[in-house]
């Protein structure tokens, strides 16, 4: 498996603890043919024994079996504090299958539970099964979930709620914490295994280098300024970027307190565990920096196998630096693709923050202004095109428009072609909170067919999907405000 690494210093063997009477909540028949599951005619497995194996109440099915289920040890820094150790609190890896990892989250305590029960609630693994796919339909890189598996087994939160496992894939759940676990403790060995690892399996381009752990950190560090500016690109703020929730492979992981943007705020804050905005909006760049400064750190050990300690600052320093450069060359173009913009002009930066600044002060809802700028013709007034009534400061954004179809102008697309490529980039719908909001009602009694059509409608995010039209609106007043937290 690709997780090979193996000792009580790194893993605990650990089985899930059985979940009484499972059922089936959510099943993903795309994540199902990844890792080879046969389905039957419904599209969940044609082997019933997959309910209980991904309940966590098996270990077998049919000749498969998962001899090996571990939990591993991680450490890192929360809300911008060392926290130490830390682990796998509630999910455990099964093992590996068509080379990917699969893991359970919510399957019971591990060695690393401290004081929690191991458990997921039904309300939390919604949100994450649902979010782990639509950010897969949005094009950005993410782990997967497989199902979503029920139980009316109590569990303590802040009420008593339901149980529910939610089962994921990945190529890797190694993250910035496990390195930062290793260093912590000065063990060279282990983190020299760790990094020999992700560059034999993950970045082999790495294997020919002179510096392969100095390429390995641009790597993952360049991958993840990547990813950045791609979920401020769709308004999507996660909520919780500690640095043992940081992927090393530059994936979206540990859906927890996320939320999609519904009117611009640039400071908007999704996470009500959160009151002083470390992990707003506007900051997830500058935190996904500093959490890539945290594993340069912890990475520090290993170029000091061949350079003076002086030397080794120095090159991951200079190498930290291109975090900055990396984002702000994705970000740009991003936002250029979702403007319909195909050349580069000097003025486009600006052009683009004056628009966010515009619709951050009248709060406009941010996925539904970007879908509907494509209907904006070449030849076209400011006056002509709706959305500006929602703008308190219409000469301004009167103004802009005017900009904006000058520099439409000196494009060469015409309005049909340059409309098609907007809407494959700006989607029509997203996991709005209100929307999982009235899914986990639902599904809290008993009715799972909203999460159903959900998946269903966040498969297609760029499509127009004219049945589930009123699934792009934002969300009523009386559910603009929904909480989120870090028990989410």
């Amino acid at each position: 498996m690709p997780f090979n690494l193996r000792g009580d210093d790194v893993c605990q063997p650990t089985p899930p603890t059985p979940l009484p009477n499972p059922y089936w909540v959510a099943f993903s028949p795309s994540v199902a043919k990844l890792i080879g599951i046969e389905l039957g005619a419904d599209n969940f497995p044609k082997n019933p024994e997959w309910l209980d194996v991904l309940a966590g109440n098996q270990l077998n099915v049919g000749e498969l079996a998962f001899s090996n289920p571990i939990s591993t040890v991680y450490s890192g820094h929360q809300f911008g504090s060392w926290a130490g150790q830390l682990g796998d609190g509630r999910a455990i890896l099964l093992g590996d299958i068509n080379n990917l990892e699969l893991q359970l989250k919510g399957a019971g305590r591990t060695h690393y539970s401290r004081m929690g029960d191991g458990r997921a609630v039904l309300r939390s693994s919604i949100r994450e099964f649902l979010c782990s796919e639509a950010m897969h339909a949005l094009g950005i890189p993410t782990s997967r979930a497989l199902a979503l598996v029920g139980s009316k087994q109590a569990v303590r939160r802040e009420t008593m709620e339901t149980a529910a496992v939610c089962s994921r894939i990945a190529p890797s759940f190694i993250r910035v914490g496990h390195f930062e676990h290793f260093a912590s403790l000065q063990n060279i060995v282990r983190l020299k295994e760790l990094a020999d690892l992700l560059i034999a399996e993950f970045y082999p381009e790495c294997l020919a280098s002179k510096e392969p752990y100095l390429d390995l950190f641009k790597e993952i560090s360049a991958r993840n300024a990547k990813l950045v500016a791609q979920w401020q690109s769709v308004g999507f703020c996660h909520g919780v970027l500690n640095s043992d929730n940081i992927s090393v492979l530059g994936l979206t992981i540990d859906y927890g307190p996320f939320g999609f943007l519904d009117h611009f705020q640039i400071d908007h804050i999704c996470n009500h565990s959160d009151p002083g905005g470390r992990y707003a909006y506007h900051r997830q760049p500058q935190i996904m920096h500093w959490n890539m400064a945290c594993l340069a750190s912890a990475m520090l050990p290993l170029l000091e196998l061949e350079h003076s300690a002086e030397e080794s600052q120095d090159l991951l320093r200079s190498a930290l630096e291109e975090f900055p450069v990396i984002y702000a060359k994705e970000w740009q173009q991003l936002f250029r693709s979702k403007l319909g913009l195909q050349s580069i002009e000097d003025g486009d930066v600006g052009l683009i923050e004056r628009l966010l600044q515009a619709m951050h002060d009248s709060k406009v809802d941010f996925t539904n202004f970007f879908r509907r700028l494509s209907n904006l013709k070449k030849d076209s007034k400011p006056a002509e095109f709706i959305q500006r009534n929602e703008f308190v400061d219409r000469e301004s954004i009167d103004q802009w428009f005017t900009d904006y179809i000058n520099r439409l102008q000196s494009e060469s697309l015409s309005d049909a072609e340059r409309q098609g490529l907007m809407n494959q980039v700006n989607p029509k719908y997203i996991l709005r909170n209100y929307l999982a909001q009235v899914a986990i009602e639902k599904a809290q009694q008993d009715d799972f067919s909203e999460v159903h059509t959900l998946q269903q409608i966040l498969m297609h995010p760029f499509d127009e999907q004219e049945a589930f039209e009123h699934y792009s609106k934002p969300p009523p007043v009386d559910m603009q405000a929904i909480a989120v937290s870090c028990s989410s």
